[in-house]
């Protein structure tokens, strides 16, 4: 069975995928913030929800090499396991139907489904 995600999780899933072998710390809370808009977020979330997919085997994390711009010290690194990568799918099916049901329902009414 899939595992059902929040809408945060979804966003910051989507963020670790956006951003490929650039997901750390910084750069998805940033992504986040970015897809999230105009809601701010603060990193604390995104490491507490980070922490908790790991723990669920959603999302994988390692730590890099030391950079010398950063003064020696290391970033921890995060993917997406092949069960995170399932749910992600299957959330956005579902958005999918629920943006065209609300479409289909609602567009005589100028609604249009965003893109």
């Amino acid at each position: 069975m899939t595992e059902t995600l929040g809408q945060f999780e979804q966003i910051v899933m989507t963020a670790i995928v956006a951003l490929n072998d650039n997901a750390y710390g910084v750069t998805i809370h940033a992504k986040v913030e970015d897809l999230a808009r105009p809601r701010k977020v603060t990193r604390g979330a995104v490491y507490a929800t980070l922490d908790r997919m790991e723990d669920k085997g959603l999302i994988a994390s390692w730590m890099s090499e030391p950079t010398p711009e950063r003064g020696g010290r290391s970033r921890r690194h995060y993917r997406l396991e092949k069960s995170g990568l399932q749910a992600l799918k299957e959330s956005a099916r579902t958005a999918r139907r629920l943006i065209d049901t609300i479409a289909e329902n609602l567009g005589g009414l100028g609604w249009k489904a965003p893109r």
